[in-house]
């Protein structure tokens, strides 16, 4: 009897140690142009990469092209391809040449505070990566931790591109 209730308090314990715990913000990266090595790759216009810690993870990718063309505003809801390596995801150009573009990339983990790493991805006006960045601040033990970014924040980066 004491035999089987050890194993029946030891199961549950297991599966808790187990699953891995998704405490803490998720974190995006930015590679730029993709490998052109990897055929799911090769024709992406650049490689978003989902962390949690210094995990990659499959966490949900989604994002927008903001663009100011011919003097009007233009949003683009982006999709995303998953590659053979966790975490990773291809994004195809899905905008047009004309106009001046910012991309507003999101990986997403759950729900709360943190729960969101946004990349701002500028470009150029010949349409290459002129910059990047992670909105975050110091955290913890020196770790950087996203901030939330709102529409109003990526709207005062597309008024930028006028």
């Amino acid at each position: 009897m004491f035999a089987r209730r050890l194993r029946l308090a030891v199961v549950p314990l297991l599966l808790v140690i187990a699953t891995p715990a998704m405490a803490g913000p998720p974190w995006i990266t930015i590679e730029y142009p993709g490998n052109p090595f990897d055929p799911k790759a090769r024709d992406a216009f650049l490689v978003v990469h989902a962390f949690h810690h210094n995990t990659p993870v499959g966490l949900p990718v989604s994002g927008t092209a903001e663009g100011i063309v011919n003097g009007q505003r233009r949003t683009i809801t982006l999709t995303f391809v998953p590659l053979s390596r966790e975490g990773a995801f291809a994004l195809r150009k899905q905008w047009p040449d004309e106009g001046r573009w910012l991309l507003a990339l999101h990986v997403t983990q759950g729900a709360g505070e943190h729960n969101t790493a946004t990349a701002l991805v500028r470009l150029a006006a010949d349409g290459s990566v002129a910059s990047t960045v992670v909105p975050s601040k110091a955290g913890e033990r020196g770790m950087r931790l996203p901030t939330t970014v709102t529409k109003a924040d990526v709207e005062a980066e597309v008024d930028k591109l006028r």
